[in-house]
């Protein structure tokens, strides 16, 4: 009876151990992931965020502004290093012209560089027929003018140029979706507004 005992003791320990590891090693696994020292599947983790390198995502219009944007720029250092060619030009329009040149310089090196990050192209044209943009009898014209009269055509062509700049800026700040295209736009407004009312008071002063 004594012997009896002893095995059914030992049956039902043996059952009970069995049980046990069954219940920590089964298909239940999602029990333990919340406790140290168990993760979660790797699948289950969520994917890293790879971001915009140039903001907040983009669109079309800040596609549109940076490829448009970055012609209109270069045109305006063509017409700068034209005029600080040239002899007897007034100091204060040379030492705008230089401004112009040292502010969108850089500026075109970030545009492209979004582009490049975005995946976009830059214009296939050379952009005369953007807001602003002279024509290529309107650079000839410049390149002609000396003295006072060069500074004179410069002032006049570059508010133009700047009155474009100015629309295509406010697009972008109506109508973008990247944040630092955005920014850069409303700078381009302040900046360039600023120097069309500078070249306005040298104009009325030659």
């Amino acid at each position: 009876m004594k012997k009896t005992l002893i095995t059914t003791a030992a049956g039902l320990g043996a059952a009970l151990l069995l049980s046990a590891c069954s219940t920590g090693s089964g298909g239940s696994g999602g029990d333990m992931a919340g406790m140290p020292g168990h993760s979660m599947p790797a699948s289950s983790a969520p994917a890293p965020s790879t971001g915009d390198p140039a903001g907040d995502g983009h669109n079309a219009a800040d596609t549109m502004f940076a490829a448009m944007m970055i012609p209109h720029h270069r045109q305006a250092l063509e017409m700068s290093g034209i005029v600080l060619e040239k002899q007897g030009v007034p100091a204060e329009v040379t030492s705008l012209a230089r401004r112009i040149q040292q502010a969108q310089g850089p500026e075109i090196s970030t545009l492209t560089s979004w582009l490049s990050a975005w995946g976009e192209k830059q214009a296939d044209h050379g952009g005369h027929s953007m807001e602003g943009m002279m024509s290529a009898e309107d650079l000839e014209q410049l390149k002609s003018a000396q003295g006072t009269e060069a500074a004179r055509l410069f002032l006049t062509q570059m508010i133009k140029h700047h009155e474009g700049a100015l629309t295509m800026a406010r697009t972008e700040s109506r109508d973008g979706k990247d944040a630092k295209a955005v920014e850069l736009s409303r700078k381009i407004v302040t900046d360039q507004a600023a120097e069309i009312a500078e070249m306005k008071k040298l104009l009325a002063g030659l």
